[in-house]
């Protein structure tokens, strides 16, 4: 028996609330919130969902709600459902590893550092992390054994030692297990070592000069030059860490995403410092945009997970309904916790530092070879051919209305981009904005030489565009006499959004139709969107050359350096024109009469 959803949303509350969607035998199929029930269950209902929850709503059997006091009430209740029930169709976090800590006994006399995976309610002590890495914690414990001198053995071994062991004789360890440091003088260099750990070498650097000069003035040279040498180290600490800023405890979200995979990468900074980054790549049941997919991530990071919370969380994007994600992490945490996208200073380099990770652990993931190797497959079961290609290229047009045209010929192989091969056309002697004609010139260039025997022939060409464009490269290719390259065109939907392109195979009257969440159709996707980032930088930077440098490069005199000169002099080359003579004799290395010579040449 299908679901009534008329029925059931005859009778629906407009409350806050949580949701839960059943299929026929009582699973859990996904788990959501709602400022308004009725009117986010009700728009499950209608025609315009895309292919993924089309697929979940059709297999629902019944909903259960529960109607919370507020949003928030609801986020939270909704993040320990999704990490109760596991739910297909949610976004899941797979990474249930606790983090790792150091931890600093207080019952020992002469405690260690010790590494912890977990944190334990009942342990005597102190905990510092959490770091996003057991690699981030072996190293900073080798850094502060090398530093401080601090233990790193185990109770057992400590307690049954008569003689110093090899870590005291190459000066790790300052030998405590046989009395070779008082216990204040270890403690001294344990809190330092905690210190550095909690980001406050400076402090301790201050602390560690001050006695260094104390020592000085005793005549005690040995412990002067053991401090200076700790500080030293020190100093060298400071100048490797990559974030070097005015403090501040933050975690960092940054989402990449192409078709067919996505990453979150996760960067910890506590007080100032770096300490790592985490990378995940969640699955995306409902196809849901990059903005929702990372609030929803987000909210299951730390409300479903138990994760602590840092006074400051940072996006790349802006969050749907960040006011109520915020305050539900600050309920909580119970203190200000503060979510946002819009950084400045050292906060924005984190930001464009996370942008990387994510971005570089995305192409290592489209670049895996399983990954390529599914695609590839893919993409001959979808055109039926006997095997696998082994070349495809694509070529795609870019210019801003007519101007600095450059067409762009990209190629993958099984081994993913192959840019050795990538090739750039200046397109010339074509009318503005005449695409046809531009990618008649890239084809003819290309493949004319492909005819001489010049270069690998490809097994398909795809090129960026419809109908025109097919019946185009088809024209070519057969005037060529390059008749064995299947062709396949590749058209932007009405909403030029991904996965809604229209497919050619060969004629327009082969229309090749791909599901959205096919592997052949990402491997086609991925290929036209390198072909448009390669088009459009070579376009940007060809379009900047003849803006920046064409009035100034006729001037006699006037070479790239005084060039570059005279537009940072001026910030740009609208700057050089509105210039005075005066003005223009003041840039280094320009006389009053290239003065005179640069401003005849841009007014006449």
């Amino acid at each position: 028996m299908s679901f009534d959803s008329r029925q059931f949303l005859a009778n629906l509350t407009q409350a806050p609330g949580i949701y839960r969607m059943l299929d026929a035998r009582g699973e859990t199929l996904y788990v959501g919130k709602a400022k308004r029930l009725k009117a986010r269950l009700a728009s499950y209902f209608r025609g315009t969902l895309n292919a993924k929850t089309q697929a979940m709503v059709a297999r629902i059997a019944d909903i259960q709600v529960t109607v919370t006091r507020s949003e928030i009430e609801a986020l939270l209740l909704e993040q320990t459902l999704i990490k109760e029930l596991r739910p297909a169709y949610n976004i899941l976090l797979r990474d249930d590893k606790s983090y790792p800590f150091v931890f600093v006994s207080d019952r020992h006399p002469y405690p260690a550092l010790e590494y912890k995976r977990a944190r334990k309610r009942h342990d005597d002590g102190r905990y510092l992390g959490p770091y996003p890495s057991s690699g981030a914690v072996r190293e900073s414990l080798s850094l502060m054994q090398k530093i401080f001198r601090i233990r790193n053995c185990e109770d057992s071994v400590f307690a049954h030692r008569t003689r110093p062991c090899l870590q005291y004789q190459i000066q790790r360890c300052s030998a405590p297990c046989v009395g070779y440091i008082s216990e204040a003088d270890y403690r001294r260099d344990l809190e330092h070592a905690v210190m550095c750990l909690e980001g406050r070498s400076e402090q301790v650097t201050r602390e560690l000069t001050e006695a260094m000069e104390a020592a000085s003035r005793d005549l005690a040279f040995e412990d002067a030059a053991r401090l200076r040498d700790q500080i030293q180290h020190l100093r060298q600490l400071q100048q490797r860490q990559f974030v070097d800023t005015e403090g501040g405890d933050a975690d960092i979200f940054a989402l990449a995403s192409r078709p067919g995979a996505l990453c979150i990468s996760v960067l910890a900074v506590r007080q100032g410092r770096l300490l790592g980054a985490r990378h995940h790549a969640p699955e995306n049941g409902l196809d849901l945009g990059p903005e929702a997919l990372l609030g929803d991530f987000i909210s299951q990071y730390y409300l479903g997970q138990g994760r602590v919370i840092p006074q400051e969380v940072i996006t790349n994007l802006a969050l749907p309904d960040s006011d109520i994600l915020e305050s539900a992490l600050s309920t909580r945490a119970e203190r200000r916790i503060r979510l946002t996208h819009r950084v400045r200073g050292h906060r924005s380099q984190w930001l464009e530092l996370a942008r990387t990770n994510a971005e570089q652990q995305l192409a290592g993931q489209l670049a895996s070879q399983t990954q390529l190797t599914r695609r590839f497959e893919a993409l001959r079961t979808a055109l039926n051919l006997p095997e696998a290609p082994n070349r495809l290229e694509c070529f795609d047009i870019s210019h801003s209305h007519g101007e600095a045209t450059v067409a762009s010929c990209v190629v993958f192989d099984h081994e993913g981009p192959r840019k050795s091969d990538y090739r750039r056309f200046n397109i010339e002697g074509v009318a503005a904005g005449d695409d046809y004609a531009a990618m008649r010139q890239a084809l003819e260039r290309r493949f004319r030489r492909l005819a001489e025997g010049e270069g690998h022939v490809p097994d398909i060409l795809l090129v960026d565009g419809g109908k025109g464009q097919l019946n185009l490269a088809r024209d070519i290719l057969a005037g060529l006499e390059l008749p064995d390259i299947l062709l396949l065109g590749v058209a932007k939907g009405a909403t030029r959004k991904a996965g809604l392109e229209t497919l050619f195979l060969e004629t327009v009257d082969r229309q090749l139709d791909l599901d959205a969440t096919s592997p052949a159709l990402h491997l086609i996707q991925h290929l036209r969107d390198e072909a448009h980032r390669f088009a459009i930088t070579g376009h940007r930077t060809r379009r900047d050359k003849a803006r920046r440098s064409s009035t100034l490069e006729g001037v006699a005199g006037v070479g790239p350096k005084r060039r570059r000169e005279l537009l940072r002099f001026f910030g740009g080359l609208q700057g050089v024109k509105q210039a005075s003579r005066e003005e223009l004799a003041r840039v280094p290395g320009i006389s009053a009469t290239l003065a005179e010579a640069i401003h005849r040449a841009l007014h006449g």
